[in-house]
This record gives C-alpha cells, sequence and structure tokens, in this order.
C-alpha cells in the first residue's frame, strides 16, 4: 500500500481558505508523518481581466467579514479592493507553483505569504513585484524567482493544477479530499472546524 496523500485543494486568494489557514497548518503538523499533504491551486478566479464593479467588490467584502468573524483571521479592511482592482487569482497560484519547482519544502510557506499579503496588509498579491517580494521572503530571491515566474513551464503547471481541481469534481475551497491507493474520499469541504476534519481523516486511517 502507498503512503495515503491528502490532497489539499485552495486558492490563495479564497477568503474561506485564510479563515482555513489555521486549520491545514494544524493538519500537517498532526498528520505529516503518516501521510503527504498535497497542495492543489484550484483556479478561484483566473484570467479575470474586469475591474471588481462595486457591487461585486460590497459582496466580495461581505464575504471577508464573514470569515473574519467566523474563523478570527485578521482582516485590512480600509482601502481593500480599491478602484481598478482586477481579481485574477492567476499570478498568485503560478507563484506559488515557481516557488514549488523551486524549493517544494516552502510552497505552503509561500501560499500563506500571499494570503497573509493579501488579506491582513492589504497588498495587490495580483502584481509581480509583491510576489517577487513575497518569494525573497521564502529564500527565494528575484533572479531566481522571475525567471520561473514568467516561464511557460510554470504557465503549464498552473493550468495543471486548475484542471486537477476540476477532474476531483472540486469547485468550491477550500476542499480535501485523502486518497488512499486507488480511493479518493472526500473528507472536508469548505471552512470547517478542525476537530471536524480530524474526525473524517481519522475514520478513513483506520479503516
Amino acid at each position: 500500500m502507498n503512503s495515503p496523500i491528502l490532497w489539499y485543494f485552495a486558492d490563495p486568494m479564497c477568503s474561506w481558505c485564510w479563515g482555513f489557514s489555521p486549520v491545514i497548518e494544524a493538519l500537517r503538523e498532526r498528520y505529516g508523518a503518516r501521510l503527504r499533504v498535497a497542495l492543489v491551486l484550484g483556479g478561484l478566479r483566473p484570467g479575470e481581466r474586469a475591474a471588481l464593479s462595486a457591487a461585486a467588490r460590497e459582496d466580495i467584502l461581505h464575504h471577508w467579514h464573514a470569515v473574519a468573524e467566523r474563523t478570527g483571521q485578521p482582516f485590512r479592511f480600509d482601502g481593500a479592493l480599491a478602484p481598478g482592482f482586477v481579481y485574477d487569482t492567476e499570478p498568485a497560484s503560478r507563484a506559488v507553483v515557481a516557488v514549488g519547482a523551486l524549493a517544494p519544502g516552502q510552497i505552503f510557506a509561500m501560499f500563506k505569504a500571499i494570503q497573509h499579503a493579501f488579506y491582513a496588509e492589504g497588498r495587490d498579491v495580483t502584481q509581480p513585484d509583491v510576489l517577487a517580494a513575497l518569494a525573497a521572503g521564502c529564500g527565494i530571491d528575484t533572479p531566481r524567482f522571475q525567471p520561473a515566474f514568467d516561464s511557460d513551464d510554470a504557465r503549464a503547471k498552473t493550468r495543471a493544477h486548475f484542471r486537477q481541481a476540476r477532474a476531483a469534481g472540486v469547485h468550491g475551497f477550500p476542499a480535501l479530499i485523502l486518497q488512499q491507493d486507488d480511493r479518493l474520499t472526500r473528507v472536508g469541504e469548505g471552512c470547517q472546524p478542525r476537530e471536524t476534519v480530524e474526525r473524517a481523516i481519522d475514520a478513513c486511517l483506520s479503516a
């Protein structure tokens, strides 16, 4: 039997994934010796080109307030989603992929760095210079990060992540699927409490 894999489907610009961040960190710590936790970039709004309308901005901020209230995760609301902001999640996802290719052990660190920068600091993580600075904080300097981020390989791998999420039937984030050989079990959907997810994982592992 192969080691189990816990597939974590998420997007760095998904507010509920930011709310779920402490849970996935706790799961990685608890189960790291028993299974591999693998991040799949789901593609929340890849390729978006139009700026947010005022109505869309208010709708998104409503969700942010709900996440903050439910999870206690920090958000910076002043000046959030400034006029003209284009909510394209592809660059942030590609930055995670690029860092993962250069330093696989830093993929979750980069994912969280983007989340924190976007939600808690109000930085525009659709911009390459912001992403390069975050990569530098993960130990990947700009001369290494920028070519990897701009490469056709990173773009192709990012699209492959999106396809994997769709093929798995994942349409909302965060989502967790436990793979045990050929058996796939959805053990988490949405921003669920840690205890709920752990019970589902434990049930699968002990079956």
